[in-house]
């Protein structure tokens, strides 16, 4: 009976080890990507930091912060890094 008491355990703790996880890793990349790819992708780096971090005190406001990261600003961040910078979006002076 133990063994299965501890598996049982182990999944439980998997399982909501998962929103933490996804917010580490969405505060390590955004803390890793260069202030001027923020910069061309027109994104502030601190305050998607802040945001990411705000994030840790609820669980579904984190997962929404980070899903939103994930999904709308990160690519735009690394095509900014990777050099591909969508001119469309850009505002003309």
């Amino acid at each position: 009976m133990p063994w299965s008491d501890l598996a049982w355990a182990t999944v439980v703790t998997m399982f909501f080890a998962i929103p933490i996880a996804i917010t580490v890793w969405c505060l390590l990349d955004a803390a890793r990507r260069p202030s001027w790819a923020w910069a061309l992708a027109e994104r502030n780096q601190a305050l998607w930091i802040g945001g990411i971090l705000l994030g840790l005190c609820s669980v579904v406001g984190g997962l929404v912060v980070c899903v939103w990261y994930l999904v709308k600003v990160r690519p735009s961040v690394a095509a900014a890094e990777e050099g591909r910078i969508d001119h469309r979006s850009r505002t003309s002076s």
